[in-house]
């Protein structure tokens, strides 16, 4: 059992240089010791489980060949650092992974001078780490940098890019580990593979290769394009007997398959790799979930999961629908009736509800790997042949997409609805992660409708409306988690806005989304004390309909509340509209205001930035204190 471990070679490792002592038993002994800390810790607080796993032996290799922090690790995405966090003097602390006021679950530099960049993001690792490997060359720092990226990181063009640029660089001393743990990357076909694949791993092979070619460029005139042509010649051969990878043909080393659960191993592969000179690819295989049973038969659902029985992998909070359901069981079924409707997802289609419609109709569904940007201009390809396609993926991820919501969509005057699930406050995952953005920067966007809906009952009806009567670019935005429970005396009328309480009142709130539910507690916590006021709920928060100005024009004091930035936001917007309607009354904005949203239980972070019913209850009071 996990909570029966003593963690006796664990809890000794101040640093990560303490693994250098140690045997391969040892270390083997100590991934085995790591892996029931990440499983004990991941059940308790929630976490990203199946790629941590996975990377354990990994990652002790890494810091056993490498001198961090001298030697820079960036991790991509950076859900699979929580065995580096225990390598690098985190232990003690471990128990508050993902916890307010506990250590991260991702890269976090204030936490820890091993933690060299903050991610949370896919595919942008390599262009990171190039540009550090860049900055110690000029400075003429002798140390290395490592970029971890994963096969499906590696379907987002920018992972491209950055290998296209890198590999004009012969001199940097940057290692690209491709943690390849789902589909293989180069083919090793017949025992020739094999021993060509045994010889280009040789350090003697690559000392050798690089002295005749350095040896060929010093022969008087005809050096040069002597190299050439045996290059040409060789590559020639080699794709006829080897089948050469693209990251050769990009200017890398590259290096693999090796067994990424073999310490010994990889331990013998980086120390090639540190020998080579110019930027190599080591190519990693590794098993998802890896140690854990349950894990490994299932890895995306063990991939980010709530807290569960470890002996079971039973989550604890089970049984409520959530918004992600109802969204995908609402598409399925107008899909069923018009065959125009399609869906899109950036390898998230366990996250955004969409397995059904996967299984139901998987003509009409496109899994377009981490590839958000593609997933507009293909979506409105799809439009343009008149289809109706959905993009479904989370608020955090839409954020990589504005240039291309702007040129590739809303220009085009096509009809495309995006679903934009986790709008609003995440919880434990953190500063990269807190949906609080899409609003602002699709405000900016002309010819986009966007919707907010607060129930599931809402959320049907928006995607219907979406469908069949809206033009253009629809937005539907919806949070994490279950519908709030409304007071019994609410009727919705599923129009532009809705109101709520003393519809007489001259003090008002006003809001959008899930948090309606805090303003209505508020109001009757209000109502009370004697305090009279009216809650009014936008429905449709773009384009904002005008009779809420002339609404709210007649109030003495407005106080917006909003799960979002303040800058861009719908808060700012009605002030602007407001003031050009000449309103004079008193008007109060309370929203994220200039900072990042740092990890916590989302009840804890509605309370911290004033959203929460008691906060909003305060301060809407202050309009009857004067």
């Amino acid at each position: 059992m996990a909570n029966e471990m003593s963690y006796e070679l664990l809890k000794d490792i101040k640093q990560p240089s303490d693994l250098r002592g140690m045997t391969y038993e040892q270390l083997d002994d100590l991934a085995g010791e790591i892996r029931e800390k990440l499983i004990e810790t991941v059940s308790a607080n929630g976490g990203h489980l199946a790629s941590n796993l996975g990377t354990v032996e990994l990652t002790i290799a890494m810091h056993r060949c490498f001198d961090s922090p001298k030697d820079k690790f960036v991790f991509d995405v950076g859900h699979q650092t929580y065995t580096h966090k225990l390598l690098t003097g985190r232990f003690d602390q471990f128990s508050t992974l993902r916890q307010e006021g506990g250590i991260s679950g991702f890269p976090y530099p204030p936490e820890s001078e091993h933690d060299v960049f903050f991610s949370g993001h896919s595919s942008t690792s390599i262009s990171s780490a190039y540009g550090i490997s860049i900055a110690e060359q000029i400075n003429e720092r002798d140390q290395y940098t490592v970029a971890v990226i994963g096969d499906g990181a590696f379907t987002g063009g920018l992972a491209f890019e950055a290998m296209n640029n890198a590999g004009r660089t012969k001199d940097a001393k940057l290692i690209v580990i491709l943690n390849d743990n789902n589909m293989s990357i180069s083919q090793n076909v017949g025992s020739v593979s094999r021993y060509l694949s045994v010889i280009r791993n040789s350090r003697k092979y690559f000392r050798l290769k690089a002295g005749v070619e350095r040896a060929i460029n010093r022969i008087p005139l005809i050096g040069k394009s002597l190299s050439n042509s045996i290059f040409r010649l060789k590559t020639s051969l080699k794709d006829r007997i080897y089948n050469s990878n693209m990251f050769e043909d990009l200017g890398f080393r590259y290096m693999g398959p090796v067994d990424g659960h073999n310490i010994k191993s990889l331990c013998e592969v980086l120390e090639e790799a540190k020998h080579i000179g110019g930027p190599v690819v080591v190519n990693v295989q590794t098993v998802k979930g890896k140690g854990y049973e349950l894990a490994e038969k299932d890895p995306c659902v063990f991939h980010g999961i709530s807290k569960f029985d470890p002996e079971t992998g039973e989550p604890l909070n089970k049984g409520k629908t959530n918004f992600s359901d109802e969204f995908g069981r609402s598409l399925c079924d107008l899909a069923s009736k018009d065959r125009r409707i399609c869906a899109i997802t950036a390898a998230m289609s366990l996250g955004t509800g969409l397995s059904e419609f996967c299984e139901r109709f998987p003509e009409r569904f496109f899994d377009v790997g981490i590839a958000e940007e593609h997933a507009v201009v293909f979506a409105e390809g799809l439009a343009k042949g008149g289809m109706i396609p959905f993009f479904v993926v989370y608020s955090t991820f839409l954020q990589r997409c504005y240039d291309q919501l702007i040129h590739d969509a809303a220009l085009q005057k096509q009809k495309m609805i995006i679903a934009v699930d986790r709008a609003g406050f995440v919880g434990e995952d953190g500063e990269t992660h807190q949906g609080i953005f899409d609003v602002a920067f699709m405000n900016t966007i002309s010819d986009f409708t966007i919707y907010s809906p607060t129930t599931y009952e809402e959320l049907r009806r928006d995607v219907a409306r979406a469908v069949y009567k809206d033009r253009n670019v629809i937005a539907i935005r919806y949070p994490r988690g279950s519908e709030p429970e409304l007071p019994a005396d609410f009727v919705p009328t599923y129009d532009a806005f809705d109101t709520y309480g003393c519809d007489d009142a001259d003090v008002v709130i006003a809001t959008y989304g899930s948090i309606f539910a805090n303003a209505c507690a508020a109001q009757k916590a209000l109502e009370e004390q004697g305090k009279r006021v009216k809650v009014l709920k936008l429905n449709r928060i773009k384009p904002i309909d005008g009779s809420v100005i002339e609404l709210l024009k007649s109030s003495r004091s407005i106080f917006f509340f909003e799960e979002g930035v303040r800058d861009g936001g719908v808060g700012e917007k009605i002030a602007l509209l407001l003031m050009e309607a000449g309103y004079k009354g008193d008007y109060h904005l309370t929203a994220v205001d200039y900072c990042f949203v740092k990890q916590g239980t989302i009840p804890s972070i509605l309370k911290r930035h004033g959203l929460d019913a008691e906060s909003m209850s305060k301060t809407v009071g202050s309009a009857f204190d004067g």
